[in-house]
């Protein structure tokens, strides 16, 4: 085995999910992804697409149907992007994984923004990247970007650097002032941008277009510029393992060789439920956007009344990341709150040292009375255990 992945670190998510499942008396909010299932709609497709017999290989880029259909959903939020431009992958993280894998040697430097969902930063380790991190900023509950420490950060050495906004874990949302000096920095290193902005549609600030700000309202075509997207949040389909990437038309052809020596191709039945996810986003998505808006309403003033609780509503995403004062190890705390208090909660630090002392809670239940009967629990388990 290399010695990168012997001693790469495991998920701390996984490891307090491990602690839970299969327990009934658990309630589970550890992981990134809603416990409704994928529209009737959305499954039907793929059935329909089985009983077609559709079982074989797809071009590597994917159908042309499903990254038409992709170019004209991106289009109606941001300036228009051509179908030659789009890649349909394997999942949000295989789209990831794919573009670090096209933009990064081993050994160039790659600035990644914490806390954030860990894959991002193993990702480029990997590959034998040297990662250096640069953390947001707390207060009150409210995390934010110091712009100059990033601009001093990536440097003509910075051969990429990682966003992830509206970001896992804290919210964070960039702005598009933020946006647009991060670009214009980047343009004058030549360092790559990858945008993870796979919570765009879940932003619950008012917009005219209903997502949050995005790099591609500003790049122009042949920019440095990747942006990541996934069907699993805003759809409910994290199960399907289906996303794709907007790229600059120069890094098309590399993209769909390093699909072809990964996976090959996306599943067919998997794209053609993707189509049919697009075709009704106006009805599937708006839905989902408000239900975790109520969700989020629900949850977050629960938790401020909880004494020693710092927490602030997120602009975006389906998240509650919160701070316990005099919490000093979260992967700890939140074993604790499995085993003794039924809670399953995903462990700060899990997302970078910087969010030690604090919990990550994904609001996005089916039954927002499961958020309250949670946040009950917790205060329990406080009132007799205080933290010191």
């Amino acid at each position: 085995m290399r010695e990168t992945i012997e001693t790469l670190e495991p998920s701390m998510i996984r490891e307090v999910a491990n602690a839970g499942l299969g327990r009934d008396d658990v309630l589970a909010f550890w992981f990134g992804e809603s416990d409704e299932v994928t529209p009737e709609v959305v499954r039907n497709a793929a059935i329909a697409s089985l009983q077609r017999g559709e079982t074989f290989y797809s071009h590597n880029l994917g159908l042309p149907a499903l990254r038409e259909a992709v170019a004209r959903y991106t289009s109606a939020l941001h300036p228009a992007v051509d179908a030659g431009r789009i890649a349909i992958t394997s999942g949000g993280v295989s789209a990831l994984m794919l573009a670090v894998q096209t933009l990064v040697d081993a050994g160039d430097e790659v600035v990644v923004v914490t806390p954030v969902w860990p894959n991002l930063v193993a990702q480029p380790v990997i590959l034998g990247a040297r990662v250096r991190t640069l953390p947001l900023t707390a207060a009150g509950g409210q995390w934010g970007l110091d712009l100059d420490a990033l601009c001093q950060a990536v440097t003509a050495k910075t051969r990429l650097l990682i966003l992830n906004a509206p970001n896992n874990p804290t919210g964070w949302t960039l702005t598009r002032a933020e946006q647009q000096r991060i670009l214009d920095h980047c343009r004058s290193t030549g360092t790559w941008i990858l945008a993870d902005e796979v919570y765009e549609r879940l932003y619950y600030e008012p917009t005219e277009n209903r997502c949050a700000p995005s790099f591609l309202d500003i790049a122009n075509a042949d920019d440095r510029l990747v942006v990541a997207h996934s069907f699993s949040k805003s759809f409910l389909m994290t199960g399907w393992r289906l996303g794709w990437l907007v790229l600059p038309p120069a890094l098309v052809d590399g993209i769909a060789k390093v699909i072809e020596f990964n996976t090959s191709c996306a599943s067919v039945f998997t794209q053609r439920a993707g189509l049919a996810a697009l075709e009704h986003s106006a009805e599937i998505t708006p839905r989902v956007v408000a239900h975790l808006q109520t969700c989020r309403d629900t949850l977050v003033p629960l938790l401020a009344q909880v004494p020693g609780v710092k927490v602030a509503a997120a602009r975006g995403g389906m998240y509650a990341f919160f701070q316990i004062e005099g919490v000093t190890d979260s992967l700890a705390l939140a074993k604790r709150l499995v085993a003794e208090a039924g809670l399953g909660l995903a462990p700060g630090n899990a997302f970078g040292a910087e969010a030690q002392g604090w919990l990550r809670w994904c609001f996005a239940s089916q039954d927002p009375a499961r958020l309250v009967e949670g946040v009950r629990r917790l205060r329990t388990w406080l009132e007799a255990n205080p933290v010191r």
